[in-house]
């Protein structure tokens, strides 16, 4: 296997670890609360510890990298998220547990771009596309393996399982790691934006847990609303203290970069559609057409299969049509698919159901790897670190945004029948509304250049 494959596979591995974590423990919570003695709706803090984790920490992560070394920082992260893993496995109540998590989104916080950015200073441009299709599927299989895996563990095992499951998928991407990844030798980075890194972790944490509070069915919008206020106000201060300095923690001048900034604005647009799946697919199959976790995970994998299938022919659909008509055509035919999920009803053929979730996986995993692969076409070797910080804090934003998407319909659609228990007809007009907002997306790319990132696509080469 060639040196980019072999780097873009070990950095899979870890991504799948830290997407399979995410979803996994959705799954258990009923049986963690149980033996905690409290509230499942209060587990929600072991979901928003991790979301807070990542979202203060992801803006730091290019300037780490930098000045420690991609591949150490990458090994670390790795072990401070299975040590963390193992404590979540030990957590005798809520607080223990929180903490935890807190600490695993951290590590997460610098896996995943920090694991991109690796693999980006081991490739060639001509590589990029081939090497981040590896990199794309955890994104994609991680939530349609989680629930499956997650219910089977909790119905039949111990909720603790869950996450020892990380040890030895860390331990061996630890040692794949050291033995496979040369360390890589980079100029000092500028002195840390202490200001600006604290403003951008304040401003994140406040609008995804804003996003995350306001979305909740349980309680008042009105606190998440207030701190989806304070992180506008706290990053509309950023935005005036990154003008006034030389090397920002986030430097938002690369987004001037048509391939990065088209890139992370369509592509965060496709992120808040496409981010709603992993909530409204579950929910639809379990609550809305009474099927079990594991019975709905089983059918939903369907998906990781078409990703799957994405892996060996997204290469050649690029390079034969470029990035502009594959991101605007697959934007609007990926958003179609996900509209049709609406047409699912209980009393469907399952085969039409697979071959439209199929189909969907493939196109939108086409989609994810295209995205990536545009954002670093044209930045130079010394601008990479940041973009691939830039490109993780779109990315938690949009999904953060999707899961709000996704919950918001289903809330409208319930108060506008005046009803309060989901039922199987109640999910088409959110399948619809993200499916628009996807396919939307798409349009955005008609202001890309015909020959956009063409040392990456190799189209007309």
């Amino acid at each position: 296997m060639p040196r980019a494959q072999t780097i873009a596979f070990i950095v899979a591995c870890a991504l799948f670890m830290e997407n399979l974590d995410g979803t996994i423990i959705t799954m258990a919570l009923p049986q963690i609360a149980e033996d905690f003695g409290v509230n499942p709706v209060h587990l929600s803090l072991s979901i928003t510890a991790y979301l807070l984790g990542v979202a203060a920490f992801i803006p730091i992560s290019g300037w780490i990298a930098d000045h420690v070394g991609a591949r150490d920082v990458f090994r670390a992260a790795i072990v401070v998220f299975v040590v963390s893993s193992v404590a979540c496995g030990f957590s005798f109540d809520l607080t223990s547990l929180g903490i935890a998590r807190f600490v695993q989104g951290i590590a997460g916080a610098m896996m995943m771009p920090v694991g991109r950015l690796v693999l980006l200073r081991n490739c060639t441009k001509a590589e990029i596309v081939q090497a981040l299709t590896y990199v794309t599927m955890p994104a994609m299989i991680g939530p349609i393996v989680g629930p499956p895996l997650g219910g089977f563990i909790a119905t039949y095992a111990d909720w603790r399982w869950i996450f020892f499951l990380n040890v030895p998928i860390g331990l061996l991407g630890f040692v794949l790691v050291t033995l496979k990844i040369p360390q890589d030798p980079v100029p000092p980075p500028p002195p840390l934006d202490i200001v600006g890194f604290l403003l951008c972790a304040v401003s994140l944490s406040g609008v995804v847990m804003g996003v995350e509070l306001a979305s909740s069915a349980d309680g008042s919008p009105a606190p998440g609303l207030a701190l989806l206020g304070v992180g506008a106000v706290i990053g509309a201060i950023y935005l005036v203290h990154a003008g006034r300095r030389e090397k920002p923690i986030l430097q938002l001048k690369l987004l001037r970069t048509p391939t990065l900034g088209l890139s992370l604005f369509g592509g965060s647009i496709y992120r808040v559609g496409a981010g709603a799946i992993p909530l409204l697919l579950p929910l639809m199959l379990q609550v809305g057409f009474g099927k079990s976790a594991f019975a709905a995970g089983m059918l939903t994998f369907i998906g990781a299969v078409g990703a799957f299938a994405m892996k060996f022919t997204a290469r050649a659909i690029i390079r034969a049509f470029g990035f502009r008509v594959v991101l605007i055509g697959n934007g609007v035919i990926a958003g179609a698919l996900i509209a049709a999920y609406g047409i699912f009803r209980p009393d469907s053929y399952e085969i039409l159901i697979l071959a439209i979730l199929l189909a969907s996986g493939f196109f939108r995993s086409l989609q994810f790897t295209a995205l990536n692969a545009l954002a670093f076409a044209d930045m130079r070797p010394e601008d990479l670190s940041q973009a691939t910080s830039l490109n993780g804090t779109f990315q938690q934003v949009a999904q953060s945004l999707g899961v709000a998407l996704g919950a918001s319909a289903l809330h409208m659609t319930l108060a506008a029948r005046g009803g309060d228990q989901l039922g199987p007809a109640d999910f088409w007009p959110a399948f619809v509304a993200i499916g628009v907002v996807t396919l939307i997306s798409g349009l955005i790319f008609l202001r890309l250049e015909r020959n956009a990132g063409q040392q990456v696509s190799g189209h007309g080469s």
